[in-house]
């Protein structure tokens, strides 16, 4: 007994720190491409000057995140190793159907659990204890994608947990859904529109969120709180009004 225990200990260890190596590794690789890409090669002019001590911040937060998020994922690993979640391997168990089903399902299911928590860590009794650490850079830069304070990095990471032991789901889309959420969130935090004006036009610019949903989040902090889609934002009245027709213009914070 004691001898399982220790193995399971020791693994559980290991694996947290393999996953943290690549949590880091994704993180930089990611956001650094991305800086780079947008920042430099095909620089905006019309973006402010940036502050590395800023994005330092960011950066030690997001590594604080990683440390959280790989424990999480380790338990995950140790779980499903124990047989206690409805992770499988198989894809022949439920079908090839199966899997683009669950993988759309969890990310509505992302996207709803999201909404709600992010919405309540506005709350002003909430957001310095919970979610300040991901606002004090005042315009969004990649970096700060992943930067959160550590209860809030917690309490995104239960949804993965907990879905696990609720939703019968296979290796690919579970990881294909990880991969989606955080090309996402780093292209959201971009800092500028990715897109024309034309683009909010159609049923894309009007259900998906992208860089400018998120940015006037950053800007007006009781608005857009969704993940992905813009579905929830619209049902309870947090979408900004005029969002179709606005136009960001950079303003003269420095981030």
């Amino acid at each position: 007994m004691q001898q399982n225990f220790l193995f399971i200990f020791n693994k559980l260890c290991l694996d947290w720190l393999a996953l943290f190596g690549i949590i880091v590794s994704r993180y930089f690789l990611i956001c650094g491409g991305t800086h780079l890409l947008f920042y430099f090669i095909l620089l905006k002019p019309r973006r402010q000057p940036l502050i590395w001590k800023k994005i330092k911040k960011d950066m030690e937060l997001s590594l604080l995140c990683a440390v959280i998020f790989a424990f999480c994922a380790a338990l995950v690993v140790t779980g499903y190793d124990l047989g206690f979640t409805r992770l499988y391997t198989s894809i022949d168990k439920y079908g090839l159907w199966y899997l683009g089903v669950s993988f759309i399902a969890l990310l509505i299911f992302q996207d709803a659990y999201f909404y709600f928590m992010h919405r309540l860590f506005h709350h002003p009794l909430l957001f310095k204890k919970l979610h300040y650490g991901h606002h004090r850079s005042g315009e969004p830069t990649p970096w700060t994608s992943f930067a959160f304070d550590p209860l809030e990095a917690v309490i995104q990471a239960l949804f993965f947990i907990g879905i696990i032991f609720v939703l019968p789901i296979h290796y690919i889309p579970l990881l294909t859904a990880l991969i989606v959420m955080t090309v996402w969130a780093v292209f959201n935090h971009i800092g500028f529109d990715l897109f024309p004006p034309s683009f909010y036009s159609n049923w894309l610019g009007k259900w998906f969120i992208g860089s400018k949903h998120h940015l006037i989040h950053h800007r007006k902090y009781t608005l857009h709180y969704g993940l992905y889609f813009t579905f929830w934002d619209k049902v309870l009245g947090t979408q900004d009004l005029n969002y179709d027709n606005e136009k960001l213009v950079s303003i003269k914070k420095q981030i």
